[in-house]
């Protein structure tokens, strides 16, 4: 999902086809592990704690390999199919003893698994095929970023100012309360889905009605480089659909235009197309995120522009994803409170937690992007608030790093702790 700042790598593979793939590394994984390397389940509470352990360590390894090296990540999918296999042909999940003792741990590794099910590539609890037809009236477009004279003017950057003017003139038949928000920017970091170099977007922010139960949603077209000739595909929805008390629902959803030789422009979503799809949440663990352009991108007028988007990101408070998926079942996130924290910013890296916690901004969990958490914390732009020196920044980055995924037993990270159900 691109509709923000950063995003993760995309894949080129059909969604048919990694599904298969996925399918068929299981089955030959699972052949190999039962004819080559023999599972050896353990019996007894000793046995079982030390596996536990073991496993709980050679995971967490892999995973902030993963997370440090998107060339380890193959190594870490391998190490949690690997787990998951070994849990499944022990039966230990159907153990009520094993399960009271380690519950964190158990259902940590059965949502991990869900994005390496067949058809599960978004990540959630329920088929991709199944998310997007229940969530349809959440992500649909709004038709009027779909006229044809619409799609022709956010084709190319040369014609981008046509674009605007188009929003401009709907915003004259609009309320105030349902004026359309808008600016053009770069990303820092970035490209779309469909182009890892191409950084420049046109975001919309459509306001929602809560009233008529319509949510906010925020459109976001990916923009070819100036005289470019190749145009971007990406078109990203991101909306929000605010839940009882202080709490809000996100749905995501990437679309794909086809421009056709006759000059036609049509759009469907990016899963529909066979295009595959990504795990949103990896980025998304706050539902939206503020917008930090790269500097000079966005025009004087359009400014104050992004400082009411990132305002009402900042009303949205407590993120959710419907039945789709809990949050809470990957443990504490970076910066978690704990009593034997050490280190020259230890308070400040538990300020993260003071805003990304379950009730608040959401936990920065694993699986989690390095490049938009680097960038935030090394960026200067979190901790919010702080004001710390180039040098001091990475150190603190560092710091929260090392803490989240230690695995020395005298001194278990963040992570570790939680799996193993330890007191913090």
């Amino acid at each position: 999902m691109k509709i923000l700042l950063l995003s993760v790598p995309r894949s080129m593979f059909h969604s048919k086809s990694k599904a298969l793939i996925r399918a068929l590394t299981i089955t030959i994984t699972a052949l190999s592990v039962s004819s080559v390397f023999a599972v050896t389940c353990p019996k007894t509470v000793v046995q079982k704690d030390a596996w536990v352990l073991k496993n709980v360590n050679q995971l967490l390894l892999k995973a902030r390999g993963a997370y440090e090296e998107e060339k380890l990540e193959k190594a870490y999918d391998r190490e949690l199919d690997r787990l998951s296999l070994a849990m499944k042909q022990c039966r230990m999940s159907e153990e009520a003893s094993f399960v009271e003792r380690y519950p964190n741990f158990v259902e940590y590794v059965r949502v991990l698994s869900l994005e390496h099910q067949p058809g599960h590539e978004l990540g959630f609890e329920v088929t991709d095929r199944i998310y997007f037809e229940e969530t349809k009236e959440h992500v649909t477009i709004p038709e009027f970023l779909l006229t044809p004279s619409f799609l022709r003017a956010v084709k190319w950057h040369e014609t981008l100012d046509q674009a605007k003017s188009i929003l401009s003139e709907l915003n004259a038949t609009r309320s105030p309360e349902d004026k359309l928000l808008y600016f053009s920017y770069e990303s820092r970091h970035l490209g779309t889905p469909d182009n890892d170099f191409s950084y420049r977007r046109l975001l919309i922010v459509v306001p929602g009605n809560v009233a008529r139960n319509e949510p906010e949603k925020w459109v976001q077209f990916g923009i070819p480089d100036p005289k470019s000739k190749v145009p971007i595909r990406n078109l990203s929805v991101v909306s929000v659909v605010r839940g009882p008390g202080e709490t809000a629902n996100t749905y995501f959803k990437d679309y794909f235009r086809t421009y056709r030789r006759n000059g036609t422009i049509t759009v469907k979503g990016r899963w529909e197309l066979g295009q595959g799809d990504d795990n949103c949440l990896k980025c998304h663990k706050s539902g939206l995120l503020p917008i930090f352009p790269e500097d000079g991108s966005v025009s004087a007028n359009e400014k104050a522009v992004v400082e009411e988007v990132n305002k009402r990101f900042s009303t949205y408070v407590t993120p959710r994803f419907g039945k789709y998926f809990d949050t809470s079942k990957l443990g504490p996130g970076l910066g978690s409170n704990r009593t034997n924290v050490n280190g020259n910013h230890a308070s400040l890296a538990m300020s993260c937690a003071a805003c990304h916690q379950p009730n608040g901004l959401g936990s920065l969990n694993w699986p989690m992007d390095s490049v938009l958490i680097g960038s935030f914390v090394q960026g200067g732009r979190m901790p919010f608030g702080t004001t710390l020196r180039g040098a001091e920044r990475v150190e603190l980055y560092q710091q929260l790093i090392d803490d989240y995924f230690a695995i020395d037993d005298k001194h278990p990270g963040i992570l570790k702790s939680w799996l193993l159900g330890r007191s913090q």
